[in-house]
């Protein structure tokens, strides 16, 4: 069983990820931290309770990091999450508090008492798993590897250079992927083609459980906000995507490059330049996701949601 912490900006992809996580038997979800991104930390720390708490996973930690990048002003995606970062549905006020500790003193704890090494699922922007390297350089030595939803070789989102996650904070980005850490980057390359389209979300509306009632209405707002801004056919759930690659590797496939991270850029901030052709003669530092089995992705996500109507 591999033992995972999700750090998130819950976002409806987030939302699915930590449920994906959370009723998968192949995974043990220590905890849960969240950075602003999406929307402003008091939101997103708010939907994680609000999430654990439709699925009745209340026993998990949830931890509050930070509520800004490290030296940038907050960019959030209300156009695509709404004004509360989870617009769709009403989800259930939180059954239970998150811990006192930030989110950073959280990672560090837990990563460093754990006696065997854990792997961090980021699904928002870096900031809370930079500032907990800067603060304790240790927990590098103590991650199996990192697998985080951010970036992309050839696509964009946020701007035509740069995924959102990343350019909210490259920064923190950069001192992660800078970190030594295995890391493998679950991007828009991949993200974007897993869709759960429109067809997909009415066949879960008519599962018609506990969860599966709530979850359909926020799936088709965030598939309606990608079609009217990008033309997609559903909802691209791009954080499940990583978090669906340690229940079962085989849903993409990877390219391992050096990926470097700009900071600079009057037009590329953000961007993820991926070296595809080894041109600059660096070692390679990432796992590069460049191909999904949605198919396969699909059925994982069906599979959880049955598994937590059934609870």
């Amino acid at each position: 069983m591999k033992r995972i912490l999700i750090d998130c900006d819950p976002g409806h992809d987030d939302m699915m990820a930590i449920m994906l996580a959370s009723s998968s038997p192949e995974l043990e979800l220590l905890g849960v931290t969240t950075v602003a991104g999406n929307q402003t930390g008091e939101k997103t720390y708010l939907n994680a309770l609000k999430t654990l708490t439709l699925i009745g996973e209340t026993d998990i930690p949830v931890a509050r990091g930070a509520d800004k990048p490290l030296f940038r002003e907050l960019t959030v995606a209300p156009e695509i999450h709404g004004v509360s970062g989870l617009d769709g549905a009403d989800l259930p006020e939180p059954g239970f508090q998150g811990v006192e500790q930030h989110a950073v003193d959280f990672l560090i704890r837990t990563i460093m008492e754990s006696g065997t090494p854990l792997i961090l699922v980021p699904t928002g922007p870096l900031t809370n798993i930079a500032l907990a390297m800067l603060k304790d350089p240790r927990i590098t030595t103590k991650l199996e590897r990192i697998v985080l939803m951010g970036g992309a070789v050839f696509d964009s989102n946020i701007t035509p250079a740069a995924e959102f996650n990343i350019y909210v904070d490259p920064e923190a980005a950069k001192v992660v992927f800078g970190s030594g850490i295995p890391i493998t980057m679950v991007g828009l390359d991949v993200t974007n083609k897993a869709l759960f389209d429109f067809g997909d979300i009415e066949r879960l509306a008519a599962m018609n459980g506990r969860v599966s009632r709530v979850v359909a209405p926020l799936l088709k707002f965030f598939a309606q906000a990608n079609r009217d801004i990008f033309g997609f056919d559903g909802a691209p759930l791009h954080d499940a995507l990583a978090v669906a690659h340690l229940i079962r590797p085989e849903v993409i496939k990877t390219r391992k490059l050096n990926v470097e991270i700009e900071t600079d850029g009057e037009l590329t901030r953000g961007r993820t330049v991926a070296d595809v052709y080894g041109i600059t003669g660096k070692p390679a530092n990432t796992d590069v996701a460049l191909e999904v089995d949605n198919d396969l992705f699909k059925d994982l996500l069906v599979r959880a949601i049955e598994i937590l109507d059934s609870r």
